[in-house]
């Protein structure tokens, strides 16, 4: 160990690894950007058996950094669009591209998303970029996550034309640092072709897809309609469980848009299923419209769901289904969304947000502060396959990326704090720490620089006294 790369022990009244139980009086010890240890504070520094240390005593509650599994940090310009209230989707998408057809400073814009995410204990980011010059703004200021390529509106036969090789040559530009992917934007704006395509094009390249699914009205199963005129022996698509929710490919429909107007009732959940972009290396967005069918065949692809509620209620849909997706064990993962939809880009915001639904929804098992933390942070990771491996994050473990978060919580006890946290955390991040190193704390943001060690560590082997809110 050398001076330039000094341990650092993290210490808090409580630390809440997310794989393991929460502890009081815990402490994380990091050197080279890695944690070395988690634990009761006096057994992580036992186990620095004499080395030095330093030591930053934070007031409240110690977390993994917080993992915003759906945003679109480019659109942080467009908060006037999402600070008013809409009648659903279709009345939402018409303010949007009124907003984004004026002149945008797209990256500008998205490192100012960035910062507010760092300063709201954000370390990882599912960023979907619509606009090559906000692509490397999560390299830039040192966030780990995935950039994903957003394609959209394009139909089957310019697909074919000049369509794949345009998002070839598009993503061949998006930066693999922290981790690059590709995002069918929704059933409803890609014709089959390029649905049945991208996944491919994804997969032979080892990346990871994301999509959104489930967030309109009419993503939702309909009932039957009896048979379709002009195709003798096709019934439009009965009610959940009725089991013709197959039927639909018979007919060859050029698109999900087609199918419906051809008066098949599938959702698009069962849509995109049956072209092969599920799986366990593509996570959704939304999941609102979903039957219960819907959930199982996520459940069974290993595809989990990025719940955004404030995006939600903004646009004017119905909550998100989260007391199910609980009960049932989907796995979920928590996003804000973009500015031009949320009121912030705040995840303890929606995290208290879905607490409210959940409840609301007949929820009442005691596990729901730790399922919706863990969510937050773990669930987000895993979502994007960043949970496992070399570049591990979303829990405090041994060997993981020491990526922290601290809020300031005035509760004395475990329980106490993990209901504050989930109830009241919005606001309450007081530090981020990306790779060992503090990049935001007391609302200031510091230079990312990946040599540069904590500042201003409390001298060694002398625990700081516990600073005021």
């Amino acid at each position: 160990m050398s001076a330039a790369h000094p341990t650092v022990v993290h210490s808090a009244r409580v630390v809440v690894p997310m794989t393991a139980p929460p502890i009081a009086d815990g402490a994380v010890a990091v050197r080279d950007g890695r944690i070395l240890h988690v634990g009761d504070r006096s057994w992580v520094v036992d186990q620095l058996d004499g080395q030095p240390f330093t030591e930053r005593r934070w007031r409240g509650a110690l977390l993994p950094g917080l993992v915003n599994a759906h945003s679109h940090l480019q659109y942080t310009g467009m908060a006037g669009v999402g600070q008013r209230q809409y009648q659903g989707f279709e009345d939402w998408a018409a303010a949007f591209n009124v907003d984004y057809a004026r002149p945008h400073d797209w990256r500008a814009e998205a490192s100012a998303g960035a910062e507010a995410s760092l300063l709201a204990g954000v370390t990882s980011i599912a960023d979907i970029v619509t606009d090559i010059e906000a692509a490397t703004v999560l390299g830039s200021y040192g966030l780990g996550g995935i950039t994903y390529w957003e394609v959209m509106d394009q139909e089957n036969q310019a697909w074919q034309e000049h369509g794949r090789a345009q998002v070839l040559g598009e993503l061949a530009r998006i930066p693999t640092t922290p981790g690059a992917g590709l995002s069918p934007h929704a059933p409803y704006s890609l014709d089959v072709a390029p649905l049945l395509e991208l996944p491919d094009i994804v997969r032979q390249r080892g990346l990871r897809l994301h999509l959104h699914l489930g967030e309109a009205a009419f993503e939702g199963e309909r009932t039957a309609l009896g048979p379709v005129p002009g195709l003798e022996g096709v019934d439009g698509v009965g009610p959940a469980g009725g089991g013709h929710s197959a039927d639909w490919h018979l007919a060859n429909v050029p698109s999900f848009r087609a199918m419906r107007a051809l008066g098949f009732g599938a959702s698009a959940t069962a849509f995109v299923d049956r072209l092969g972009v599920l799986g366990p290396d593509c996570h959704i967005a939304h999941g609102v419209y979903v039957t219960a069918a819907d959930r199982a065949l996520l459940r069974a692809r290993g595809t989990a769901v990025a719940l955004c509620p404030r995006s939600n209620a903004v646009i004017g849909l119905d909550p998100p289904p989260v007391a199910d997706y609980l009960r049932e064990g989907s796995p979920i993962a928590i996003g804000t969304d973009s500015l031009s939809s949320s009121p912030s880009l705040d995840p303890m915001a929606d995290v208290t947000a879905l607490h409210r639904i959940a409840r609301a929804q007949g929820y009442g098992h005691r596990d729901l502060h730790e399922r919706l933390l863990a969510a937050a942070t773990l669930g987000g990771a895993h979502a994007m396959g960043l949970a496992v491996g070399p570049d591990r994050a979303g829990h405090l473990a041994v060997g993981a990326r020491a990526d922290l978060a601290v809020f300031d919580v005035d509760a004395r006890t475990v329980p106490d704090a993990l209901a504050e946290l989930v109830e009241d955390g919005a606001g309450r991040a007081v530090a981020t720490v990306v790779r060992g190193a503090v990049r935001a704390s007391d609302g200031v943001l510091h230079p990312f620089d990946a040599g540069t060690p904590v500042p201003d560590p409390v001298p060694a082997h002398v625990p700081a006294p516990e600073e005021s809110r």
